[in-house]
């Protein structure tokens, strides 16, 4: 019998169980994985607090590295004992085993160990869907990007860089300035102290970036607007300050005919097709060393409730992985 997190309710930190869990055998179209190691992303908080609808009794979490155990009918793409990684799937990752359709999992190169490739795929997906999919940036370009040190914040600074862009990052500390500095980003703002506004003005000489990546929600999004050009676009990712309220259509207008949207990680990866070339793109980067993953937080998957306690208080910087 193998072991998961699992909530019977949503609610705080307390609702998560350490329980006997049994995954049972491959249906069609379905693969069995035993984990070596399981990511942490900020949506697991909102599918445990309830943010997000989560049926309960259930085990969350979305991305995971680990050997295949076992294949349904039907699955000739994979093979038992092949290492691999999956960052877009049903929830069920807080689990020492898995049953996970095939089509939502990759083969994990030799190149890349299994911590990295459960602390890479969900965020490093994000990242290229943001900067190469949903707004192809250029070199020359300058853009904004909320949480630059974050998990989503570090691949996408590095990527960015990488591309020849600017960017402007804010971040929350002096220490995570360093860090998101450390890892492409030209201009780190310590947004609950200074100004980013003013930042972008200065660098951009006033004319305002073309884009704002913007992951952080309520504290963030009325001057992320004030951040953007003529015709420019806001990306809306994500919200760890909480939910933005309700917003004026005419805000849109009156600052110089500006885009919004709310993306997904799902909605960008909603085929095969897209999700191998999200993450083909995304392995091309890191084993070419032009991205680095930094996995600066491990916790065994038991003591998941310390992993969220420090996640919720941003405490953790880059990427964190839970060990089964």
């Amino acid at each position: 019998m193998t072991k998961a997190i699992v909530i019977h309710q949503q609610g705080g930190t307390d609702v998560m169980k350490w329980e006997d869990s049994d995954p049972g055998d491959p249906g069609a179209g379905q693969v069995r994985i035993k984990h070596t190691a399981v990511g942490l992303n900020y949506i697991d908080v909102l599918h445990r607090d309830g943010t997000y609808p989560f049926e309960t009794p259930g085990t969350f979490g979305i991305e995971g590295s680990g050997v295949v155990e076992a294949l349904g009918d039907g699955v000739d793409e994979f093979s038992v004992g092949q290492r691999v990684a999956y960052g877009v799937a049903p929830p069920g990752a807080y689990a020492e085993a898995r049953l996970i359709p095939a089509a939502r999992i990759v083969a994990l190169p030799d190149a890349i160990d299994d911590n990295t490739g459960a602390g890479m795929m969900l965020k490093g997906i994000t990242a290229q869907y943001l900067i190469r999919r949903l707004h192809k940036v250029k070199a020359g370009d300058t853009v904004l990007f909320h949480a630059a040190a974050g998990g989503v914040g570090l691949i996408a600074c590095q990527w960015l860089k990488h591309l020849g862009v600017t960017v402007i990052g804010t971040v929350g500390s002096d220490e995570k300035a360093e860090i998101a500095k450390a890892h492409g980003c030209d201009h780190p703002v310590v947004y609950t102290r200074d100004s980013f506004v003013d930042k972008v003005k200065e660098v951009t000489d006033g004319k305002g970036v073309p884009v704002v990546y913007d992951s952080v929600g309520k504290a963030t999004i009325d001057d992320s607007l004030d951040c953007l050009a003529l015709r420019g676009l806001l990306v809306n990712f994500g919200f760890a300050s909480g939910m933005p309220g309700p917003f004026d259509l005419g805000a849109l207008a009156a600052k110089g005919s500006l885009f919004i949207t709310r993306p997904t990680v799902v909605g960008y990866t909603s085929t095969r097709e897209e999700l191998l070339e999200s993450t083909n793109d995304l392995i091309d980067v890191v084993t070419s060393g032009a991205v680095k993953i930094e996995i600066n937080q491990t916790y065994a998957l038991k003591d998941a409730v310390q992993a969220h306690t420090d996640l919720e208080g941003r405490k953790t910087t880059g990427s964190s992985v839970l060990l089964p």
